[in-house]
C-alpha cells in the first residue's frame, strides 16, 4: 500500500521505510550467500557449503520456513540442509525450524543445530514464564488484529508483520561458548562472536572469512531497536550493546566486504560497514550515557524521554530512526535499569490503581460531563497526549460512558498516524480499536506444543507455580514426589503457604508418589488429558494417599485459553 504519494494518515518517514521493507524474494548477499526477505518479519540467511545448505535464522513459523526455502530449492538446487544456525533467543529466529529440518534429521547427526550459549534457558523462560501477558502485549506492538493500510497497520519496524502458522522448535546440538570459536561445516569455516546482553540474553554474531562476510544477527537492523520492548521482556543492556559493536569493529570491520542482519538488508564496502556500525554503536551509546547523565541530575524517567534527542549528526543517519525503538520509550528501559519503577517521589510511591485514580480525578474535573470537555478541548487543540489521558481517567472511571471511550480513540488514532515508528502506530491504532470494542481472540500466543515439549523440567513445575490460585491453596500442606521414568527424573513437589516447592529428587517425606511418563504429564497440564483416564489406561500411577495428588493438582489457575484481559478499559 505504499506505491505513490504518502497518505495523510501515515508519518512520511514511516511509509519510506514500509516500502523498503515490502521487497521480498530471494536475494543474493555476495556469491556463496543468499537471503530469503518479505515472507516473514525476519529474514533467513542460505550460505551455501560445498554439499548443501547451512540456515541462518530459520523464521517464526513452520509455513513461512517452509516456503522460504521452497523458494531456494526452486532457483539454487534442491540441497541437503547441513546446519542450521540461531543467531539469538527470539522466537522468530527459530520458530520455523521444523519448516525446513525433521527432530529424525537432527537426532541421526545429518543436521546441526547450533546456537548461542544460554539459548534454550531464555527461549523458553520468554516465551513461556511471562507468556501471557507478553503475548497480550505483543497484540499491541504488531497490530495483530488491524489490517495492513494507510489508516491501519503499520508494519512491524523490522518487517512487515507477525506471520500466523505453527511455532517449532529443535534443540541445539551445539553451543558456541566464546567469542573466536570456529566450526567448519559442510567445508565453510565460521568464526563466532558472543554478544550476550544485546538485543537478546542470548546473542551471537558470526563471520565467513572466505567471503569477507559479517553477519550481526540483530544488533544492528536498520532502525533503532528496542532497549525494552513495548510487549515486556527483561530489560537489555545499552551499554553493553554498544560496547560489543565497539568489539565487532575491532574483529572484523578492516576484513569485512559484505555486512548482513536477520532483519532489513545487507551492506556493502568495508568503510560504508564501518561506519555503520560505528553510527549504531554510537546510538546506542548516547542513549545510555545521556540518559545516566540526567537521571544523576535528577531528571525523572519521563523527564528525561522528553528531552533527549540524538545528535543530527546521528538522527539524520535512517538507520538510526526509530521505527522499532525509540529515544523515548528506550530512555525509560535504560533508567528502569539502573533505578527501577519508582521515580525517588513519595508522592508516585503508593498512587491509586486506573480505576481508583480515574473515579478520583473524574470528581475533581467536576464530573464525567466536565472532564469530557477538558478532553475535548485539548483534542480540538491538538493536545492528544492530555485528551487521552483525560478521555482515559474518565473511561477507567466508568466503562459505559461510550462518548468518552470515541473520544480516547480518536485520541489514540491522531497519535498513532503521527508516530514514525511502527509499534507507537500500531499500540495506538490497537488502543484505538479496542476502546471501541473489545477483543474476542488472541491473535498472538507464543506456547506451542513444540515450545512446551522442549522445556526442561524444572521449567515445566516453575510454570506451574505461577499458576497457583492463592483462594484455592488456602489450608492445603502437602508433597507429592512426581516419577518420570522416560527421562529418569524424579522431583519432590510441596505446596504450603499457597507457594509450590519443588525439588530435585525424593528425599523427604511425601505424601503420595505419581509415576508418570513426561509427554503424558504435560498433555495433563496443558493439553486437557485427565488423571483419571491416564490412571485407566495405565499410563499414571499413583502411589499412597490419592488425595494428596487431588488437592496438589486443584490449585492451579487453568491454562491460559479464555478472552484476553482488557487493556484500554477496565
Amino acid at each position: 500500500f505504499t506505491e505513490g504519494p504518502t497518505a495523510d494518515t501515515m508519518n512520511p518517514s514511516l511509509w519510506r521505510h514500509l516500502g523498503l521493507l515490502k521487497q521480498h524474494g530471494l536475494y543474493e548477499v555476495v556469491p556463496g550467500i543468499w537471503q530469503v526477505r518479505g515472507f516473514d518479519i525476519s529474514v533467513m540467511s542460505i550460505i551455501q557449503g560445498e554439499t548443501g545448505y547451512i540456515i541462518v535464522d530459520p523464521l517464526t513459523v513452520t509455513e513461512s520456513s517452509a516456503a522460504a526455502f521452497e523458494l531456494v530449492k526452486q532457483h539454487l538446487g534442491d540441497k541437503p540442509i547441513h546446519a542450521v544456525i540461531y543467531t539469538h533467543s527470539h522466537a522468530d529466529h527459530f520458530g520455523g525450524v521444523k519448516g525446513i529440518v525433521t527432530v529424525e534429521d537432527v537426532a541421526a547427526g545429518k543436521v546441526q543445530i547450533i546456537a548461542p550459549e544460554g539459548f534454550m534457558d531464555h527461549a523458553v523462560s520468554e516465551n513461556l514464564i511471562a507468556g501471557g501477558a507478553m503475548s497480550r502485549r505483543a497484540n499491541f506492538q504488531f497490530g495483530s488484529r488491524l489490517e495492513p493500510g494507510p489508516a491501519g497497520q503499520g508494519g512491524a519496524g523490522i518487517g512487515t508483520g507477525i506471520p500466523r502458522g505453527s511455532m517449532s522448535l529443535i534443540q541445539p546440538t551445539h553451543s558456541i561458548t566464546e567469542t573466536g570459536e570456529t566450526l567448519v561445516i559442510d567445508g565453510i569455516a565460521i568464526e563466532f562472536q558472543l554478544t550476550p546482553g544485546t538485543e537478546a540474553p542470548a546473542e551471537m554474531n558470526f563471520y565467513i572469512p572466505h567471503l569477507r562476510a559479517l553477519c550481526l544477527a540483530e544488533n544492528a537492523n536498520a532502525t533503532m531497536h528496542n532497549v525494552l520492548p513495548p510487549r515486556g521482556a527483561l530489560v537489555r543492556d545499552a551499554k553493553a550493546w554498544a560496547d560489543y559493536l565497539t568489539e565487532s569493529i575491532a574483529l572484523y570491520a578492516d576484513k569485512t566486504d559484505v555486512m548482513f542482519v536477520s532483519h532489513g538488508w545487507p551492506r556493502w564496502g568495508q568503510a560504508e560497514i564501518t561506519e555503520y556500525m560505528a553510527h549504531h554503536r554510537d546510538a546506542y551509546k548516547y542513549l545510555h550515557d545521556q540518559t545516566i547523565r540526567l537521571m544523576n541530575k535528577g531528571y525523572v524517567a519521563s523527564e528525561i524521554a522528553e528531552v533527549i534527542a540524538l545528535p543530527e549528526s546521528l538522527a539524520s543517519k535512517w538507520y538510526n530512526r526509530g521505527y522499532y525503538g525509540t529515544m523515548s520509550h528506550n530512555s525509560k528501559a535504560v533508567y528502569q535499569r539502573y533505578l527501577g519503577w519508582y521515580d525517588g517521589n513519595p508522592a508516585n510511591l503508593n498512587p491509586w490503581p486506573p480505576e481508583e485514580a480515574g473515579k478520583r480525578y473524574v470528581a475533581a474535573m467536576g464530573g464525567a460531563k466536565k472532564a469530557l470537555k477538558v478532553a475535548q478541548k485539548a483534542y480540538d487543540g491538538g493536545d492528544y497526549r492530555w485528551a487521552a489521558e483525560v478521555a482515559s481517567h474518565i473511561v477507567f472511571a466508568d466503562d459505559t460512558n461510550m462518548k468518552a471511550r470515541e473520544l480516547l480513540a480518536k485520541a489514540f488514532e491522531q497519535m498513532g498516524y503521527q508516530a514514525e515508528g511502527s509499534l507507537w502506530r500500531n499500540m495506538y491504532l490497537t488502543g484505538a480499536a479496542e476502546a471501541r470494542e473489545a477483543p474476542t481472540d488472541r491473535q498472538i500466543t507464543t506456547v506451542s506444543p513444540d515450545m512446551i515439549g522442549a522445556i526442561t523440567t524444572p521449567q515445566v513445575f516453575d510454570m506451574l507455580a505461577i499458576r497457583v490460585d492463592p483462594a484455592k491453596a488456602e489450608g492445603i500442606a502437602t508433597s507429592v514426589a512426581f516419577v518420570f521414568p522416560d527421562g529418569g527424573e524424579t522431583r519432590r513437589v510441596s505446596i504450603r503457604n499457597s507457594v509450590l516447592i519443588h525439588e530435585e529428587g525424593s528425599a523427604g517425606p511425601v505424601d503420595a508418589t505419581v509415576t508418570i511418563p513426561r509427554p503424558a504429564f504435560l498433555a495433563m497440564l496443558f493439553a486437557g488429558q485427565t488423571a483419571a483416564a491416564l490412571m485407566e489406561a495405565g499410563i499414571m500411577k499413583v502411589e499412597g494417599d490419592p488425595g494428596a495428588t487431588a488437592a496438589l493438582m486443584s490449585v492451579f489457575d487453568p491454562s491460559d485459553t479464555g478472552p484476553p484481559f482488557e487493556v484500554v478499559t477496565p
